[in-house]
Formats: C-alpha cells, sequence, structure tokens
C-alpha cells in the first residue's frame, strides 16, 4: 500500500508480529537455560518421594498407589528387572525408551530425560508426551528391581486451560489488528484533510476550515496550517494591491506625461504655457523616480539578511542634518519645529536610518495642519535609544494603524494624489527598523495628532 493509513497500519502489525517472535524465542531460551532444569529437579524430587514411600511400606498396594499418582496429574511407566512393565495415568503419545535408559535406572541412577531432552521449541519441550520426556528413578518392592519413569500429565493439568488461553491468545491478536488498523485510521485522517486542504489551497482557495481539535502534534500542525492559510490568504490580497497601486502610480504619470507632451506638439501654444507643461513633465518624471527608487531601495532592505555598511555615527546630529533639509517646507506650512537632540551615539547603518527620520519627518509635515506643530525628541537609554517624531496631524483611526506598514496603503484619501508620495516610506520604516533589530510603536488620535516612536538597540 502507498497510502500513509496502510503503511503505519502494515508496520504496526508487523511489528505487532515481530514482537510476538522474538518474545517467544527469548522465552524458549529462558525455558531451556533455566525452567527446564528446575522442572527436572523438581520431577526427580517428587520422584524421589515415590520410591521412599514405596520401599519404606513394603506391603503397599502398588497399582493402588500408582493408579492415585496417575489421577492427581501423572504420567507413570515402571518396568522391573525381568523386563514386565506398567501405565498408570494418561496414556503416552510415544512410548520409545531405549533399554539403556531402563538398565541404567535399575542399576541405581537417576535418568534426567526432561532435562536432557532435545533442544526443540518451547511447546515441544514443555508439552511433548514422550516417555523420553519423564524422568527416572529406581525402587524396590518386594525384593524384586524397578525403575520409574514419570512426568507431568500436561493435558490433564492444562486441559482447559490451553484452550483458554489458545482462545485468549487469539483474541488478544484480532482485537489488536482491528484497534490497529481504526487507530491507525483516527491517527491517518487529520493528515489526509490535510493533505487535501493542502490541494484546494495550492489551488489559490484560502477559505478553508480544518475541522480538527485534537491537543496533539497533528493539533498543532493543524493550527500552524490554518495560521499559514489566513497569512498567505493576506499575502495574497496585498499582492493584488501591490500589482493594482504599482499599475496605478506608473501608469498614471506615464499618461500625464504623454498628454503634456501631446500638448507641447501644438506651436500656437503661448510660452508661459509651454514652461508649465514642462513642469508638469518634469514633476512627473521625478514621481516616477522616486517611486523606482524606494521600490528599490524596499527591495534590497528586504534582501538582506544583515546589516553590511555598519559603523558608530550621532543620531542627533543625523537628525539635524534631515530638518535642515527640510527646513523650508516646514517654513511654508508655518508649522512650528521643537526637538531635543543631545549627542546620542549608536551602531548601524547611517544611510538606512537617514531613510527612516526623512520619512517620518516628511509625513509629519504632510499630514500635520496648517500653523501645526512637530515635536523631535531623541532619548538615551542603558542598551537602546527612543527617537519620537509627533504631529497634530490629522491622525490616524484604530483600523487605519493595523494597514499603516503596508506598501502603498494611504490611511487618507488625500494620500492618493500624485503629491502625496508614494505610500511606500512607513514600509521603508519599518523594514529598516526591522534590520536593525528594533520596533516601531505608534500613537494616534483622529484630529488630534501622531506620535511614532522608534527603538533601537545601540
Amino acid at each position: 500500500m502507498k497510502s500513509l493509513y496502510g503503511k503505519f497500519a502494515l508496520t504496526t502489525i508487523f511489528i505487532m508480529v515481530l514482537s510476538g517472535v522474538l518474545s517467544f524465542v527469548i522465552s524458549n531460551l529462558y525455558y531451556q537455560h533455566s525452567l527446564k532444569p528446575q522442572n527436572d529437579d523438581k520431577i526427580t524430587n517428587f520422584a524421589l518421594e515415590i520410591s521412599k514411600y514405596i520401599q519404606k511400606d513394603p506391603n503397599i498396594n502398588l497399582n493402588n498407589y500408582l493408579n492415585h499418582i496417575g489421577l492427581i496429574g501423572y504420567q507413570i511407566y515402571i518396568v522391573n528387572d525381568d523386563g514386565v512393565e506398567q501405565f498408570f495415568g494418561n496414556a503416552y503419545r510415544d512410548t520409545t525408551l531405549s533399554k539403556k535408559a531402563m538398565d541404567t535406572v535399575i542399576a541405581g541412577e537417576i535418568y534426567h530425560g526432561i532435562n536432557q531432552f532435545p533442544h526443540k521449541t518451547f511447546v515441544t519441550g514443555f508439552f511433548a508426551n514422550e516417555l523420553k520426556n519423564t524422568v527416572g528413578v529406581p525402587f524396590t518392592y518386594q525384593q524384586r528391581k524397578f525403575a520409574l519413569f514419570i512426568r507431568p500429565d500436561i493435558k490433564l493439568m492444562f486441559n482447559e486451560m490451553h484452550l483458554l488461553f489458545a482462545w485468549l491468545l487469539l483474541t488478544s491478536i484480532l482485537l489488536s489488528i482491528l484497534f490497529v488498523l481504526i487507530g491507525s485510521k483516527f491517527l491517518v485522517n487529520p493528515v489526509v484533510k490535510l493533505n487535501q486542504a493542502t490541494k484546494i489551497l495550492s489551488e489559490g482557495n484560502f477559505t478553508i476550515h480544518l475541522d480538527i481539535n485534537r491537543k496533539d502534534e497533528i493539533g498543532d500542525l493543524a493550527g500552524s496550517f490554518m495560521n499559514m492559510s489566513r497569512k498567505l490568504e493576506k499575502v495574497d490580497k496585498l499582492r493584488k494591491e501591490f500589482i493594482s497601486n504599482v499599475s496605478h502610480d506608473i501608469q498614471s504619470p506615464l499618461t500625464n506625461i504623454k498628454g503634456y507632451l501631446n500638448l507641447l506638439d501644438d506651436e500656437g501654444i503661448s510660452k508661459e504655457k509651454r514652461q508649465n507643461y514642462i513642469k508638469v513633465i518634469h514633476s512627473e518624471i521625478n514621481r516616477l523616480s522616486n517611486l523606482s527608487k524606494q521600490l528599490l531601495l524596499l527591495s534590497s532592505i528586504e534582501s538582506k539578511k544583515e546589516l553590511i555598511d555598519v559603523k558608530e555615527f550621532d543620531v542627533a546630529e543625523q537628525i539635524k542634518s534631515v530638518i535642515q533639509q527640510f527646513s523650508w517646507r516646514i517654513n511654508e506650512r508655518e508649522l512650528m519645529l521643537s526637538y531635543s537632540l543631545p549627542e546620542t551615539k549608536m551602531t548601524g547603518d547611517p544611510f538606512l536610518l537617514y531613510s527612516v527620520w526623512e520619512n517620518l519627518l516628511t509625513n509629519a509635515i504632510k499630514y500635520n495642519v496648517e500653523n501645526g506643530s512637530i515635536d523631535i525628541i531623541v532619548t538615551s537609554l542603558n542598551d537602546y535609544i527612543e527617537v519620537q517624531f509627533k504631529d497634530s496631524g490629522i491622525g490616524l483611526e484604530s483600523s487605519q494603524i493595523e494597514r499603516i506598514y503596508d506598501r502603498f496603503y494611504r490611511a487618507d484619501p488625500s494620500r492618493s494624489k500624485a503629491v502625496e508620495g508614494t505610500g511606500l516610506g512607513l514600509s521603508i520604516v519599518q523594514s529598516i527598523v526591522q534590520l536593525h533589530r528594533g520596533k516601531i510603536v505608534v500613537e494616534s488620535v483622529k484630529d488630534i495628532g501622531t506620535n511614532f516612536t522608534v527603538i533601537l538597540p545601540k
């Protein structure tokens, strides 16, 4: 069988059979080397007791006495020095016994047939109903020498028990196989469901629900699969949005450029209009250039597994440079800027972190209100630094905060305008901060303002 269910069931049954065979072999070895000598000694002692009792009372009725011994569960064979033989108890299946063994016992030695029985299987060794599988002892009765051979009557002792044991063994094997098949089905069924769900997922259908409520590794796997499905659904949604936004943000300026170039073909337009058209074309080209640069920067950041251009620098001085770069825009919007920038050294990539401060400041300017305020605070702690950008701008709703790091996401409709940027800034900020093993926290209230806090290890 190629299915997991078939393999698991066959493997389990094979293990059961192998365990049974090994247990049988080990039991056989234990019997041959330990139990069989003990059994021989025990029966020898019992046979010697019989011999002593007979010789102690010469007037005993030998036939009655040995018949009684046979009735309580023993098979007995006696032979005298004239070769006259008698059997007591149940008959032996095989009455073959060498004359040498008989003569040896009559001569006064003990015959250990049980201990010397051939090393065959456990069943043969213990249950072999053969005359040579006995213990022989000598005794004298009414001045005649006898040899007594005796063994337990296994059939009489276990006639009902061995049937019970046989049924128990057979039933246990059949039930074990049945439970293995049922248990295998129970264990493999969730895996089958996961396999089917994987096929559905590979076809692009992310609306999958697995009714697997188990508290084991398979349950954990099902939970992880559902989490993966939800994340893939989100990634697929973001991918579609990304393609749509990129297409729009590229197509829109290209359409504008084409339209204004067509207008420039008109030789009758005034010089002033011509200059305005050229200005718009340059603006759209800059917009395309900025978009391509940010996409390349984002791709470059996400492809890095660790920082490359790492050096020690002063974060405060770097932020001052960014403020100076955009001071004209701050003045143009008539914003009040305050900052606390004490000297703060850290190790990182200054080029990438410059982009972080640049994006956060431009956002604080762009989405602020007229005559609003911007506060920038750098705080140096033991092992890390905090950089805060607070503004009194339009703010964000809680549902918008969850998506501000998505590429091309614009929380406010005004951000869809060409002059408002590409929607990649905060995605770039988050990627750079994570690359520095830091984190960014945002607190915002609609129509009151926003506070971005960047936490970086020194």
